[in-house]
């Protein structure tokens, strides 16, 4: 779900996006246009539980193709595979631990889908994402496009 569209210090646009993904679940963000002349790259991904209470164990995804199947594991080898972010809690503890990366560099211009398996209690996870919009040329669009679709095939 589109939250915003926003100019941050530097001039750079920014799109906001948040949700909340069940254990197992995808979302599609959409954000492919007809000429693909807009380009993308993620400038902030966060995840946060929907309960604080509750013993989570999670793996929410950003990827650049739709997922047969939504898993825990984390490859840094797949090429789809944009950011990752995990966060571990669990009732005995005295404060969540939280890690994520994101893959700098990395321009798309075609739709994107996130993820969220939990490996403990099924729990949801609520997620927001900060994409930086990147005019591309004619070519900068040819070349993303079919980077893109060459990604899903």
């Amino acid at each position: 779900m589109l939250l915003n569209a926003k100019k941050k210090g530097s001039d750079k646009m920014i799109k906001t996006f948040r949700g909340q993904l069940a254990d197992d679940e995808q979302h599609r963000i959409r954000l492919s246009t007809i000429k693909g002349k807009v380009g993308y790259r993620i400038h902030a991904f966060e995840i946060m539980p929907i309960d604080p209470n509750e013993n989570v164990e999670n793996a929410v995804k950003i990827y650049l193709t739709e997922q047969a199947s939504v898993d825990s594991d984390v490859n840094f080898g797949d090429t789809n595979l944009l950011a990752a972010a995990m966060w571990w809690a669990s009732t005995g503890q005295d404060a969540a631990k939280f890690k994520h990366v994101i893959f700098d560099g990395e321009t798309f211009n075609q739709d994107i889908y996130v993820t969220n398996a939990d490996i403990q209690s099924a729990a949801a996870m609520n997620y927001y994402i900060e994409l930086e919009v990147v005019p591309l040329t004619d070519m900068g669009a040819e070349y993303t496009t079919i980077k893109d679709l060459r990604a899903t095939a």
